[in-house]
């Protein structure tokens, strides 16, 4: 495909004059039209919920590179939604979700609204990409990030990828010459000590701040948790169909199924 024929949506969960979007947005002009819609403030870890009972705002913004973008009251999915059925008046070849700051890896992919978004966009039969960076700090570069979501979807618009699928992609938080590779991975675990910190406000109501901090246990090899500790760059193939289908032969073993038998009525 010429540069010219591929359109891009671009989101993310941490609002659109968030930095991560902006580096994303300047890597991926070079490979096609890129359009921007995102929340009007960070949403992270809204999951997968959409907005269904009240409107949603969306104003034209002028981004720090002088183009315009479009910012959404709702979520990072609503977001998705409202750019590939209204906003964007093409046909849209892939959707980028990113670049996080902070990762997605193993179960935290179930909260994520970087993740979420990208499934959206495979809901609606567009290839899509999450991308993360692994820190949290303030002083971190997106470049590398940004140059590899570039030759990652370049790769995606070319071999395309499996029905229901999303590329999960988590990049260490190091210069160039310190990652020590890319890496294929499986989603792992990532468990943590959670606990609540229960609050009172001056009229007695009490309120809460979920917090935790993560374990330390063995990873896997070949997990996503596990290439990152390695310095390596994740990329974890993520299908929308959450069956296990191994479970099905042994439930089917308990007699569930008979319920509405006589013996039960």
């Amino acid at each position: 495909m010429n540069k010219k024929d591929i359109n891009i949506l671009i989101t993310n969960d941490d609002g659109i004059f968030a930095e991560g979007l902006m580096a994303l947005k300047t890597a991926l002009d070079q490979i096609g039209t890129v359009y921007v819609v995102a929340p009007d403030r960070e949403r992270s870890a809204c999951g997968h919920s959409v907005t269904l009972r009240e409107p949603i705002l969306c104003n034209c913004v002028k981004l720090p590179d002088g183009s315009k973008g479009y910012s959404i009251t709702g979520t990072p999915a609503d977001c998705v939604y409202i750019g590939t059925h209204d906003i964007v008046d093409a046909k849209i070849d892939l959707v980028v979700s990113g670049i996080n700051r902070g990762s997605n890896l193993g179960w935290d992919v179930q909260y994520s609204g970087t993740v979420s978004a990208a499934m959206e966009a495979v809901m609606a039969g567009i290839p899509s990409i999450a991308i993360s960076l692994t820190s949290y700090d303030m002083d971190v570069s997106f470049q590398y990030a940004a140059d590899f979501a570039a030759y990652l979807g370049r790769i995606v618009l070319e071999h395309k990828l499996p029905q229901d699928t999303l590329l999960n992609v988590n990049v260490p938080n190091l210069p160039a010459d310190r990652i020590r590779g890319i890496e294929i991975t499986t989603q792992g675990r990532k468990r943590y000590n959670s606990r609540v910190d229960k609050r009172f406000a001056p009229n007695g109501c009490a309120y809460y701040w979920i917090c935790g901090t993560e374990r330390t246990e063995d990873i896997p090899d070949g997990t996503d948790v596990k290439a990152i500790a390695n310095d390596k760059v994740s990329i974890t193939p993520i299908h929308l169909n959450l069956t296990n289908d191994t479970a099905i032969s042994l439930i089917s073993k308990w007699g569930i199924e008979e319920y509405n038998s006589p013996r039960y009525l």
